[in-house]
């Protein structure tokens, strides 16, 4: 709501859009109206406009009905097609699926029963939220089902992540300068560390977290997404499907881990109790609505390789945990270290291998790492940072990234969706893990909360140095 808000008040929603709520709790249209306003004044990025909001309110009607009556789909098409006769035209429509996984099947399957998958003479779409299913095995049958009511090209997988600006500025930064090009090989670049860390604990989700866990929220879509970008070659043009063409082929060139080479290649553990923002927090076991004894973790660390000209024999390591020291999302490009060290000054710091640092939340930027002379009578280094930030490179807020991808949606763009077969090729790359970890339940290494991490993430590491610091 706050997206979708904050396109109507920069005008980038369409003159006559409206939107209809679709839920089990029963309320009217204005009591649905009330809790749109709530959570926009609560979450929005900028503080609304009154003209602009009552506007928006008024285009929103609302159903009361499980996913699995039919008389949901009735009342949507009563109200689509009285918006039709009213304006004189037939809307573009766009079903986004916001509810838990397992309604994702029912309600596109319910969608095509009442052929409301696609109009003649205008364009349907369907948003999926993730997790997009649980497994390789799973996310195939889920696009089969899709697949069997709705076109490849109308499907829009969403991922937040990919919404972001530095996420988007990866290809920009990657192809439209020519200093980065030349060095974005294994002959340059020494090992990448993607991280992505969260100061909270799973909070009211229990439920959904306790039979996910951090490899499937996390790193199977928004890591991995990340790591294709990143590594990508050029696509032909930057139309979606040769974009995601280019990624599809990373994804394929990396070589899962054996069931034998899982010990090895990754870490999982839990948060213990700690503190936390200056209080004491429990224990991930301690949550409410934790499962006795569960072994699903919070923490999770491993060691990928792309197996291609560009990328072969390069360390990638991903990480993504919650309750740690501080929120950060991140990539790090560590380029090799200079052949000769020739500045071994007292009191230099020493030359240290150059880092291009793309933060992608909360402080959206770039920064590359360099080695300089400290003012004075002797040679003495140290490294320096060259920044970019997006607050005060362009002195204004960078626009959510649901702003970006429910406008995509709009335009009909799946530059920043995944495909089908990249959502699949991402799953065979965890999917032996899941297995690995089925034969090996636990108990699972703890960290203290507001911590950096399990000690035992260390273990994964070559000869590359440590995990950046938290």
């Amino acid at each position: 709501m706050p997206a979708i808000y904050n396109l109507a008040h920069e005008g980038a929603l369409p003159e006559r859009f409206n939107l209809i709520g679709v839920a089990r709790t029963q309320q009217s249209d204005d009591d649905y109206r009330g809790v749109a306003r709530e959570a926009i004044e609560k979450y929005s990025r900028r503080r609304p406009d009154e003209t602009v909001l009552s506007s928006l309110l008024e285009r929103m009607r609302y159903i009361g009905a499980p996913f699995d009556d039919q008389a949901a789909y009735e009342g949507i098409e009563q109200i689509a097609n009285e918006l039709d006769e009213e304006a004189g035209i037939r809307f573009n429509r766009v079903f986004y699926l916001a509810t838990a996984p397992g309604f994702f099947e029912t309600i596109a399957q319910a969608l095509g029963e009442r052929k409301l998958d696609k109009r003649e003479g205008a364009e349907v779409r369907l948003v999926v939220g993730k997790p997009f299913g649980r497994d390789l095995e799973s996310a195939q049958a889920l696009n089969r089902a899709l697949l069997s009511v709705f076109e490849e090209r109308q499907i829009f997988r969403i991922d937040h992540y990919l919404g972001k600006e530095t996420v988007q500025n990866i290809l920009v930064l990657r192809f439209g300068n020519g200093i980065f090009e030349p060095l974005w090989n294994r002959s340059y670049i020494d090992h990448v560390q993607i991280t992505a860390s969260e100061d909270i604990g799973i909070g009211s989700r229990a439920e959904y977290y306790d039979r996910s866990g951090a490899l499937r929220d996390i790193v199977q879509n928004h890591l991995l997404q990340l790591l294709t970008i990143l590594s990508m070659e050029p696509p032909v043009s930057f139309s979606a499907d040769e974009v995601r063409n280019e990624k599809v082929k990373v994804l394929h060139a990396i070589k899962p881990p054996t069931l034998e080479e899982v010990p090895e290649r990754v870490v999982r553990a839990q948060y213990g109790s700690g503190v936390a923002e200056g209080k004491e927090v429990p224990g991930y076991l301690e949550e409410q609505g934790v499962a006795p004894g569960s072994t699903t973790e919070t923490y999770v660390a491993l060691r990928l390789g792309i197996d291609n000209w560009r990328w072969a024999g390069v360390p990638i390591y991903l990480r993504a945990g919650k309750r740690l020291s501080r929120r950060v999302t991140e990539i790090a490009v560590t380029l090799k270290p200079v052949p000769h060290l020739a500045f071994h000054e007292s009191g230099s710091l020493g030359v240290q291998p150059n880092q291009l640092i793309l933060n992608v939340q909360p402080n959206e930027g770039v920064s590359l790492s360099l080695v300089a002379k400290i003012p004075g009578p002797t040679m003495r280094v140290r490294p320096v940072n060259m920044e970019f930030a997006y607050g005060t490179s362009f002195m204004s807020q960078s626009p959510e990234a649901y702003e970006r991808l429910i406008l995509d949606t709009m335009r009909g763009d799946a530059t920043l969706f995944a495909r089908d077969d990249e959502v699949e090729a991402a799953w065979g790359i965890v999917d032996p893990i899941l297995k690995a970890w089925e034969g090996d339940p636990g108990p699972l290494p703890q960290y203290p909360a507001g911590s950096a991490g399990p000690p035992e993430a260390g273990k994964i590491q070559l000869d590359n140095g440590e995990w950046r610091p938290l």
